[in-house]
């Protein structure tokens, strides 16, 4: 039987969606067991994560430490943030990445960008190829969060076009860009065989 451990539910009682205090004797068997198995799968899962989250602490620290360590050997000290690091067991078999990606976004100069852009796709429409607008069209779709690809929009500053008023929008573009944060992440892999490829240790509830 479920037990509710709600601070401020008294005993016998459990607390329904709406805040209401539901005697025990009055929830369906249905919902008893269902509640049950939710709690203890959900603090099972809540464990996991803690455990996870302080293992990702340990690997950061951990190979920071070595990181400065091998450092010193060659008389160098690190500091700041660390860039990407590979690391490798003796034999090869396991291989271990740490890596910093940054969170970028764009300002409203990216608006001004799109006009411009616009306006050339506009004026080419007739003799210009449809891979272009579809390429460009594409780059500026958005997510269900509303949030642009930036390696996208990034992505068409790589096209060789001349016209005067696309390379002020991929000046602006440039120019829009802005980095509001890194993010680290720590990736395990062991080599299958004695091939050159390593699968990824899954850590991750939808991956495994």
């Amino acid at each position: 039987m479920s037990t509710n451990t709600d601070a401020g539910v008294p005993a016998g009682y459990m607390k329904d969606a709406h805040g209401r205090l539901v005697p025990v004797q009055m929830v369906k068997p249905a919902d008893l067991m269902r509640d049950a198995l939710v709690q203890e799968l959900v603090g099972e899962a809540q464990l996991l994560s803690a455990a996870l989250g302080t293992f990702k602490s340990h690997v950061f620290t951990a190979v920071a430490k070595f990181a400065a360590a091998s450092a010193e050997q060659y008389g160098v000290t690190l500091g700041g943030k660390k860039g990407n690091i590979s690391l490798y067991s003796y034999d090869g078999r396991f291989k271990l990445q740490v890596a910093t990606a940054e969170n970028v976004v764009f300002d409203e100069r990216l608006q001004a960008a799109k006009a411009l852009i616009d306006e050339c796709i506009e004026e080419w429409s007739a003799s210009s190829s449809p891979e272009i607008k579809v390429l460009v069209q594409d780059a500026f779709q958005t997510d269900r969060e509303g949030r642009l690809n930036t390696g996208r929009v990034l992505g068409l500053r790589r096209l060789d076009i001349q016209d005067e008023r696309w390379k002020r929008a991929m000046q602006a573009i440039g120019e829009s860009v802005q980095v509001v944060g890194t993010k680290a992440y720590a990736r395990f892999y062991v080599r299958v065989g004695d091939t050159d490829r390593y699968d990824p240790i899954t850590l991750d509830i939808a991956g495994a």
